[in-house]
């Protein structure tokens, strides 16, 4: 499982690093859910609180996770039993006809034939194995792997925050894409009744009507490109936090920019040593895996079990006589053929595979903390720099139409100008979405998401204020 939390923090940290595509939905594991409940004909508004609360409810890798820590918990038990007294009540009725022969008995004095006769009997039986190394560093082992799966599923919540999280981010920016690309096909569509209206007062040429008609579509073009990767990244969150098919939901969050003075790098990395989820399962794998060590060196050394059975029996239970039994068993393993190596040479390979998955975790670790730290500080950089390069476009721009109205500049410059202004907004959108991922990522790599969400996007305010 930690190997699918770096999988899906670096998919998103490229996602980060490169201009978001809403409409392409990438692999993740738990990009899945089990949908809850039945859709309203109403529209849902949509807190980032709701969100992932229904996330880590419907969420398939959060019910999977949840599964697979039952499953751990049954082996443990399974385990514990074979350390614990069987004990077992049994009653039976017994009819028996048989012949001398069958018993082989030649004497004439005995009856060739035998019964039928029947007999009741009543006991309790008991099982218990007094000592076995085996089985007491076998239940140690399983309950190390439940402690590491029960990890492993904290760690699952947390990347499951940093899908939704994600996910959500994605739906506010494609919304703003919509809302900058209508403002350039409000602006396209102002230019081009524009030169229309000087083209038929004989004060422009015809192709600057054809210019600016070029443009309108091109941006109308942009729009419904837009709006549909607007809607499959609402279907892409719907899918990860199981909201029921076809229900209509809008967000209620707008996630502003808002920076973030993180800490620094000596540490972030301590927090993330110590809270990491999946580091610290990594580790319970290595101990389970050096107690499975154990087990198969402990399968050398003898065992000692007993059983017994106490009980009545008699032709009627009215008269019973008392019957009872009770057997030790020493068991030592003198040659089992090989078996015993194989099956310490297999624990060792397992053992030194969790140890270097272990190490590797900690060198991920410390790439997913410095590279969210760095994505920050880029993000950072590009907002400032792409909110003033917004400004000076449509400054740019004003201008560029008040000359192409004065008649001083043709069409290809208020052309030019409106499309730096599209680039402009695109890069601020980009730059504010990569903002945000990058302050949820930062969270993710310090292992507190779930618990920290909210303060590292600055949303818990506005929920407050609903509530």
């Amino acid at each position: 499982m930690w190997l699918l939390s770096a999988c899906v923090l670096l998919l998103l940290t490229t996602a980060g690093s490169l201009e978001a595509q809403p409409g392409q939905s990438p692999f993740s594991p738990t990009a899945g859910s089990v949908p809850g409940g039945t859709a309203t004909t109403g529209v849902r508004h949509l807190t980032l609180h709701d969100a992932i609360s229904m996330g880590l409810r419907y969420n398939l890798g959060v019910i999977e996770g949840e599964e697979n820590r039952n499953a751990a918990r049954a082996q443990r038990l399974r385990v514990l039993s074979d350390l614990l007294p069987q004990v077992s009540v049994g009653i039976s009725e017994n009819g028996t006809q048989t012949s001398r022969a069958g018993l082989g008995i030649t004497t004439a004095f005995v009856p060739a034939v035998i019964g039928p006769f029947s007999y009741s009997t009543a006991q309790v039986t008991l099982n218990q194995t007094l000592f076995n190394v085996e089985s007491i560093h076998r239940l140690r082992a399983a309950r190390t792997a439940e402690q590491a799966v029960a990890l492993t599923y904290a760690d699952t919540l947390d990347v499951v925050t940093l899908t939704i999280g994600n996910a959500y981010l994605q739906i506010i920016e494609a919304n703003s894409r919509v809302a900058a690309t209508e403002a350039q096909v409000q602006n396209a569509q102002a230019l081009y009744d524009q030169a229309v209206a000087a083209f038929e007062a004989g004060t422009s040429p015809r192709i600057d009507v054809t210019r600016t008609s070029v443009q309108l579509h091109t941006e109308r073009y942009n729009l419904s490109v837009a709006r549909n990767n607007l809607a499959i990244a609402k279907l892409n969150l719907s899918r990860a936090i199981g909201l029921p098919l076809g229900q209509a939901f809008d967000l209620a969050d707008r996630v502003p920019y808002v920076d973030l003075d993180p800490q620094n790098i000596d540490e972030a990395l301590r927090t993330a040593y110590s809270s990491r989820s999946d580091l610290r399962a990594a580790l319970r794998s290595v101990e389970s895996a050096e107690q499975q060590l154990a087990v198969a060196g402990a399968e050398r050394y003898p065992s000692l079990a007993v059983s017994g059975a106490y009980g009545l029996q008699g032709t009627t239970f009215r008269r019973p006589d008392s019957v009872f039994s009770l057997v030790a068993v020493v068991h030592v393993p003198v040659f089992t053929g090989g078996r015993i190596e194989s099956e310490l040479s297999e624990a060792k390979a397992s053992l030194q595979q969790r140890q270097a998955e272990a190490e590797n975790l900690r060198g991920q670790i410390d790439y997913d903390v410095r590279t969210a730290l760095l994505n920050l500080q880029s993000a950072k950089e590009q907002v400032a720099v792409a909110r003033q390069n917004v400004d000076l476009s449509n400054e740019n721009l004003t201008r560029s139409r008040e000359r192409f109205a004065a008649g001083v500049a043709d069409s290809v410059e208020v052309v030019q100008a409106q499309q730096s202004v599209s680039s402009a907004n695109d890069q601020y959108v980009a730059g504010v979405y990569s903002h945000n991922l990058a302050k949820l990522q930062l969270a993710r790599a310090l292992g507190v998401a779930q618990a920290s969400y909210s303060d590292y996007l600055a949303v818990h305010d506005e929920e407050r204020a609903r509530e």
